[in-house]
């Protein structure tokens, strides 16, 4: 078995996962980044979801490297797209208009700024990547230390054994803590466990927020692009989720529930008609290409990623049961997705009175699929640490902190955050819980297992529980965890430091925390803001 060495592998390259490596790098530190898909960037690339980000990210709220990749996506449109003139001048350029963020662009551009941020580490050989490569096993160093892990190409079937001084765990499940046997939780925790007002009276391992598989569309007026029937249409075309409070009907179909107030709802499509705007329709929902920014001609369509209720995927998690349960699973929630776009296609009520949009095509060319499919399903929701700290409810929704504008300043803060508490609904049964929270600090703790010394978790995986897990697993702030996890391994490995032990000197933290501020993660938010200009859609009014 080939064998790697470096200070710190990185085991998953998303975007918490990329954060990590490029800290690390930066610091001059040798590392390993691994991913299971042939692209990094997870949420960004192989799960085709653009941003979820807060009102004030153009200004303040997020670190100095997320920031600079933003303004690097916005800069590859203007040097390589044909926009026109008054959307490239713009510094606020919005390449697909979507309504849900102030940045929807398109999966292949965030994978091409991703790997120019990191190729000068590559270039000089401190950082190397495999892919597609996944963990297999974790080979124990004593009690309370992982030696190496074992990742395996699924396409070839060759393993590699990865040794290193620390290794974070960026994978999109948590998979490292199960095959390293660290102590974690899956699931909603009992309010017994958290003390949590929200939390169910009895933990339910099991209620999983669910997954979805994304999708690109664009619509050609005129042409056919009708897919034949997938497999499991019939199954899917009546499907009534079994949900508490009830769904109002069948999932593929065009009412639903107002994920804040629980009332039905009707949801607004069509391609031709939609405009930008707060909740102005689907198809400007996540919109990546809005074709009237560009040059005429240039696009016969927008582009349109999907990321809808009715994709979300409830008969099963990808956490729980074994290998061969979660590979039917996941394939089946590819059947759910294929089914809604045959019945936009065919029979989803229009308008002007018709049924269906057969010149809806499929754009797998811009996801790196044959199926149409993104890469990689889109996971809410991980294995989480047994932490030395657990960020709980209370510390963070703003039901719990009236007349405050701050969530729990915890004075270990290792950066910081925003987003309303947006669970989906679970296959436990529970629906939307979409409640307000306030800006967050993002405590140091909450990266430290209690137990392990030299696995850190570097993505959705730290000390939250099922409720604040909510407001933890935008973009943004997974990409401020991996970077403050790849900075702790860098000071460490400087200091002969274990992050505990770290954590447990007010000098040490004091010293990492002016490390963070350097490379321009910000730990605090500012003091009495305005929480109406935060609403992470404040931009689309």
């Amino acid at each position: 078995m080939e064998s790697l060495t470096a200070d710190v592998a990185v085991v998953g390259g998303g975007v918490g996962g990329c954060a990590a490596a490029l800290a690390l790098a930066e610091a001059g530190r040798t590392v390993v980044l691994t991913d299971e898909h042939a692209w990094i960037g997870g949420q960004l690339t192989s799960q085709a979801v653009p941003p979820d980000e807060h009102g004030w990210i153009e200004r303040f709220g997020c670190t100095r490297s997320y920031r600079r990749f933003r303004e690097g996506v916005r800069a590859y449109y203007r040097e390589h797209y044909p926009l026109l003139p008054k959307f490239r001048d713009d510094p606020r350029l919005n390449p697909g208009n979507g309504w849900v963020s102030p940045l929807c662009h398109e999966p292949r551009v965030a994978l091409a700024v991703l790997e120019s941020m990191l190729a000068p580490h590559i270039s000089t050989g401190r950082l190397r990547i495999l892919r597609p490569h996944r963990p297999i096993a974790a080979r124990p160093d004593g009690a309370n230390r992982v030696g190496a892990v074992v990742v395996r190409d699924p396409l070839g079937g060759a393993e590699i054994e990865l040794r290193a001084r620390y290794f974070l765990d960026a994978t999109e499940n948590g998979d490292l803590l199960a095959l390293a046997e660290i102590e974690h939780v899956t699931g909603a925790e009992s309010r017994a466990d958290t003390g949590e007002p929200g939390a169910p009276e009895k933990p339910a391992p099991a209620n999983i927020q669910a997954f979805s598989v994304c999708f690109v569309l664009e619509e050609r007026a005129g042409e056919n692009h009708v897919i034949p029937p997938p497999e499991r249409y019939g199954f899917w075309r009546g499907y009534v989720p079994k949900l508490n409070p009830p769904w109002p009907g069948p999932l593929l179909g065009w009412t639903g529930l107002n994920p804040r107030t629980m009332e039905a709802m009707r949801y607004h499509f069509d391609p031709h008609r939609e405009k930008p705007g707060l909740f102005s329709g689907l198809w400007a929902f996540r919109r990546i290409i809005d074709r009237s920014q560009f040059t005429p001609g240039a696009y016969a369509s927008d582009v349109c990623l999907v990321n809808w209720p009715m994709i979300d995927y409830l008969e099963g998690d990808l956490l729980t049961g074994g290998e061969v349960s979660r590979a039917a699973r996941l394939a089946d929630a590819k059947q759910l997705s294929l089914s809604m776009v045959h019945w936009l296609q065919t029979e989803a009520p229009r308008p002007d009175g018709g049924t269906g949009w057969p010149g809806l095509r499929l754009r797998g060319d811009l996801l790196g699929t044959r199926d149409g499919l993104a890469m990689a399903p889109y996971i809410r929701e991980s294995r989480r640490i047994r932490a030395v700290k657990t960020v709980v409810e209370q510390e963070v929704s703003a039901r719990f902190r009236p007349g405050e504008t701050l969530g729990e300043r915890h004075e270990d803060s290792v950066g910081i955050g925003y987003y309303r508490i947006d669970l989906h609904p679970s296959t436990g049964g529970d629906n939307y819980v979409d409640v307000p929270s306030l800006p967050f600090r993002i405590p140091l703790g909450a990266l430290i297992p209690v137990r392990m010394d030299n696995v850190l978790p570097a993505a959705k995986n730290i000390g939250t529980t099922h409720i604040t897990n909510g407001c933890h697993r935008l973009h943004p702030v997974e990409w401020n965890i991996g970077e403050a996890a790849g900075a702790l391994c860098a000071y460490c490995l400087e200091h002969d430091l274990t992050p505990r032990a770290a954590h447990a000197k007010i000098d040490c933290v004091r010293a990492f925390q002016s490390a963070l501020e350097r490379r321009g993660v910000e730990l605090r938010w500012p003091e009495n803001l305005n929480l109406d200009d935060g609403d992470p859609h404040a931009h689309a009014r």
